[in-house]
């Protein structure tokens, strides 16, 4: 089992950066791919990005290619989620998720443990 804390979110103007950080404790952490999902207000929680166990293979939403970076440092038992360019339609609740797959998958069900997310509210 592995425990999962968000971190790093915040508010900030419309092209402003933002870097969210998931801290893992519990099993070996490297064992795990891992993904980041947001869910806004009244909506579903959507994909944003995952990333492999050794950060070989990453893949990304299409809303956010070019803006968005996950990577992972397995020695910090760390996966962080590089936010530039932000827009207000990026406002949502954070997760990060680990599944013990090494699948990037985008569905929310694939995906074992959760954290309780971190909150990015992003102003016009």
């Amino acid at each position: 089992q592995v425990q999962l804390v968000e971190s790093g979110g915040g508010l900030v103007q419309a092209g402003g950066s933002l870097r969210l950080s998931c801290a893992a404790s519990g099993r070996t952490f490297s064992v795990y791919a891992m993904g980041w999902f947001r869910q806004a207000s009244g909506k579903e929680r959507e994909f944003v990005a995952a990333i492999s166990r050794s950060s070989g293979r990453t893949t990304y939403t299409d809303s956010v290619k070019g803006r968005f970076t996950i990577s992972r440092d397995n020695a910090k038992n760390t996966v962080y989620l590089q936010m530039n360019s932000l827009k207000p339609e990026d406002t949502a609740n954070y997760y990060c998720a680990a599944t013990s797959g090494n699948v990037l998958s985008t569905i929310p069900g694939r995906y074992n443990y959760w954290g309780q997310g971190t909150q990015v509210t992003v102003s016009s």
